[in-house]
């Protein structure tokens, strides 16, 4: 028996054939449908015209588009020099957008599959916008920005505006306790027992819960195989079995193949797919209380929803540290030089799916090639039924009366930024 669904979430459409052996998934190819075209479209073009394309290559994801469009034509100068301040600008307005996409994933996608007919849309806009104000603060404007340059960033940053940002952070901080976990931030990031997570009052521990009630908690268990690109400041680069961690990762090694039917390709690692995302960032950590939910139930449902939420606290503490550290006395920017007419570049940043990968070939003072690797051309990369994807392996073997939205949904699913 086949089965069609049509997954509509956040922007774009990726549709998931099903082919059921009994009442069980035996196999489960997933295809994005649309096409945009951004990597061919910059073909040709001046290489600063990606600073105003790439940001519009997703509504939710703009700002790590950006950051990971300058860190590549960065990658193109010989002797760049970025100022501290604006290092610090740029990782602030990547954090805060990682924050406004978790509170909205968590709340919009899987609070309604975990508790059907319960509304929580205030307590995912209300993060969401305080985060959107703090960006525009710092960047000037949100979304679609296009602040940040090669050698820097254009935008000022006053007292004033620093004091907005605080302030905005302090209420995040305070929703996050008042509604997903009532614990202290600090002490939520040591926490490394899952019995001592569920004891707390909040949306986070009740979701848990309801996953172990209803025995999901082994459910969407894939090849236990992750993987980071983004290195500095909150994470690590590096690749992970459940028994090995590697941390030097050559970008040689990145082979893409096109998945039938789809627009999207699928990205495999020295030939072997890899989860990226938060569950992946948190192994590479070594997050105490996702290594233990790991050690229970595997890379599952369970495991991918928790460190998912549990990197809110620490990219708060975070960017509090980063507030601390900010000198306003210091240049914004600092001139680059002339762009060589021959040259590639590599810019990556962590976005909220995983890791974000850029690369950009000029030739002759224009762009001649340029890549954009997503994280869910990872996750979502569909394969053969003998070799299959992250989310295709968490999907097979799932019985008819298990949550397959669920398993299918906690990878994200973004259209527009697989479909460039």
């Amino acid at each position: 028996m086949q089965r069609i669904e049509l997954i509509e979430k956040i922007e774009g459409e990726a549709q998931v054939l099903y082919r059921y052996e009994g009442d069980r998934v035996a196999d489960a190819q997933i295809r994005f449908l649309t096409g945009r075209h951004v990597e061919k479209i910059l073909a040709g073009r001046d290489p600063g015209d990606a600073l105003a394309i790439n940001p519009r290559i997703c509504g939710i994801c703009g700002h790590a588009h950006l950051i990971a469009t300058v860190r590549a034509l960065e990658g193109c100068y010989p002797d760049l020099r970025l100022p501290c301040k604006a290092e610090i600008v740029r990782e602030l307005t990547l954090s805060f957008e990682l924050l406004q996409n978790h509170f909205k994933w968590f709340y919009l996608t899987i609070f309604p599959l975990l508790f059907p007919g319960e509304e929580r849309v205030g307590e995912a806009v209300e993060p969401a916008r305080k985060v959107g104000e703090m960006i525009a603060l710092i960047a000037g404007k949100y979304p679609h920005n296009s602040y940040a340059l090669p050698g820097g960033i254009t935008a000022e940053v006053s007292p004033l505006d620093l004091l907005g940002v605080s302030e905005r952070l302090r209420e995040v901080e305070r929703h996050f306790s008042r509604n997903l976990i009532d614990v202290d931030l600090g002490e939520f990031s040591r926490c490394d027992r899952i019995e001592t997570m569920l004891e707390r009052e909040g949306d986070l521990p009740r979701a848990m819960a309801a996953i172990l009630d209803r025995e999901w908690q082994r459910l969407g268990r894939s090849f236990d195989r992750f993987i980071v690109f983004g290195s500095g400041g909150l994470f690590e680069s590096g690749k992970s079995l459940a028994t090995r961690v590697t941390q030097h990762l050559d970008l040689r090694n990145l082979g893409e193949e096109p998945i039938e039917g789809s627009k999207a390709l699928s990205v495999r690692y020295r030939g072997k797919v890899y989860e990226t995302g938060p569950l992946a960032r948190a192994m590479l950590l070594k997050t105490p209380l996702i290594r233990e939910a790991h050690r229970r139930y595997g890379d599952s449902i369970f495991s991918r929803i928790l460190a998912r939420v549990c990197e809110i606290p620490r990219l708060l503490l975070y960017c509090r540290h980063l507030l601390e550290e900010i000198d306003l006395s210091e240049s914004s920017w600092e001139d680059p030089g002339t762009l060589p007419r021959e040259a590639e570049g590599v810019g990556i940043v962590e976005a909220a799916r995983g890791s974000l990968i850029h690369r950009v070939r000029i030739e002759r003072g224009i762009i001649a090639e340029y890549q954009i690797v997503t994280p869910t051309q990872w996750n979502l990369g569909s394969g053969p039924s003998d070799d299959p994807g992250i989310a295709q392996k968490a999907l097979i073997g799932l019985g008819g009366e298990d949550p397959v939205e669920l398993v299918f949904k906690s990878f994200d699913v973004c259209s527009v930024c697989t479909t460039h």
